[in-house]
């Protein structure tokens, strides 16, 4: 069994990219901060029932009978979904990007990227240790 695939780290792995890809958006922002009409844009919320769902093994259904409507798979929605995100203020160009309210928001997400690396990181040593290893 590896160990590493485990929900919890499948958890955290997600986070991690959703942290990454949010890094990505914000960072378009601040480089279109004095673009006309430009709209600040930001990532839907990873929320925890979507990351808890796609922990959940896939079961097909499948029909076993003639009379027996198929269905058709479902697929769950991609939790990295860009949704327009204006700050609070609109310049008269018609750019929505505060500036100083994305690098708050590019500092708190690199503050949760670090907390997430750190977590996985102390996970690890902890199944290193409950395996009889030293933790490095």
């Amino acid at each position: 069994m590896n160990l590493l695939s485990t929900p919890i780290f499948g958890m955290l792995r997600a986070k991690m990219g959703w942290l990454q890809a949010r890094q990505g958006v914000l960072a378009e922002n601040v480089a279109n901060a004095n673009t006309p009409k430009f709209q600040a844009k930001d990532l839907k919320e990873l929320s925890f029932d979507d990351m808890v769902s796609a922990q959940r093994p896939n079961v097909a259904t499948r029909t076993t009978h003639t009379a027996h409507i198929p269905l058709a798979p479902t697929s769950s929605p991609s939790p990295y979904r860009v949704q327009d995100r204006p700050d609070t203020e609109v310049s008269p160009s018609g750019n929505s990007v505060v500036l100083e309210d994305q690098m708050l928001k590019i500092s708190s997400n690199q503050a949760d990227f670090q907390a997430a690396t750190s977590l996985y990181t102390k996970s690890i040593g902890m199944l290193r240790i409950a395996l009889g290893g030293s933790q490095r």
